[in-house]
């Protein structure tokens, strides 16, 4: 590795050593040049502790050790670390292709100012779906149509220079830190593009107990964020007491599906669907209820 890598790949991670070790191995695999990049493990104080960690990454990354919580703080504490003029972020459940590098940053120097890349939902079997992951194939991770439409793309795959994330701050503890973080960047005048080449697997949550507690946090942050806009909470309302009837109109969408390929796959996606529209529900008036009595 040179003294001044042309990419910092910063990795945030806590308490999942068998991902991490598969994420390193995966960017261990990248066809960009081993000479031009270094790797970051952010560690948020796995209990495993420091010495675990070092012998699982084996010299295959630098390891620092953020002790404020968070992703977002274990980010930022890898970029602190880091040397590389671009920066490239991914998260240590997730299993980059090989070309990820060198097609996100060829992305990136084509002109656009920040860029996300393409996310794919991986299963362990797709023959054998549970029906967890058969509603995650279809609804989890569209980040084509983040970027394209909503002018964001998810932190499992981000590509920035390290001029722009200076400019732009860290990103923040509480809220959607991609929605946030990207939001904050294009209303300074910074462009954001889609790469889809550059691609990042994840794995689909396998269980309603992992799916329910991954839109809790999510239901959450997003919540923090949205009271701050004005008539937040109106829009807040009403979003969650329309979230039942958008299961109706993505029944379609489920029922056509090209990812899911038996009828006993998009049946079980249907089911979560409206189970977790209901829940989501539910839970977006609880979350308001709880802030005014507060």
């Amino acid at each position: 590795m040179t003294l001044s890598p042309k990419v910092s790949v910063v990795v945030p991670h806590y308490n999942d050593l068998k991902s991490l070790d598969l994420c390193l191995e995966a960017l261990s695999d990248q066809t960009f040049a081993r000479d031009d990049m270094e790797i970051v493990v952010a560690d948020n104080g796995s209990p495993q502790g420091e010495a675990a960690l070092r012998d699982l990454i084996a010299g295959r990354a630098r390891l620092v050790v953020v002790e404020v919580r968070g992703a977002g703080p274990a980010r930022n504490g890898g970029v602190s670390a880091s040397l590389g003029t671009i920066l490239a972020f991914t998260d240590s459940d997730c299993r980059p292709d090989a070309r990820w590098l060198a097609e996100g940053v060829r992305a990136l120097e084509m002109g656009v100012d920040f860029v996300g890349g393409r996310m794919d939902v991986l299963v362990d079997d797709p023959r054998r779906l549970t029906a967890a992951e058969a509603f995650e194939m279809e609804f989890a991770f569209d980040n084509e149509a983040y970027v394209k439409g909503r002018g964001f793309t998810v932190t499992a795959n981000l590509f920035c220079s390290r001029k722009m994330f200076d400019d732009v701050g860290g990103f923040k503890v509480g809220v959607p830190e991609d929605k946030e973080w990207c939001w904050r960047a294009g209303s300074m005048g910074y462009r954001i593009g889609y790469a889809p080449g550059a691609i990042v697997g994840h794995p689909a949550r396998r269980s309603w107990d992992e799916l329910s507690a991954k839109w809790r946090r999510l239901s959450s942050e997003a919540f923090s964020l949205a009271v701050l806009q004005p008539s937040g909470r109106l829009r807040w309302l009403l979003k969650s007491c329309a979230l039942p009837m958008s299961a109706v109109v993505h029944t379609p969408r489920v029922l056509c599906s090209k990812r899911l390929a038996t009828f006993r796959q998009k049946a079980a996606g249907l089911a979560v669907l409206y189970r977790l529209r209901m829940w989501r529900c539910i839970d977006g008036l609880r979350l308001l209820a709880t802030e005014r009595s507060a």
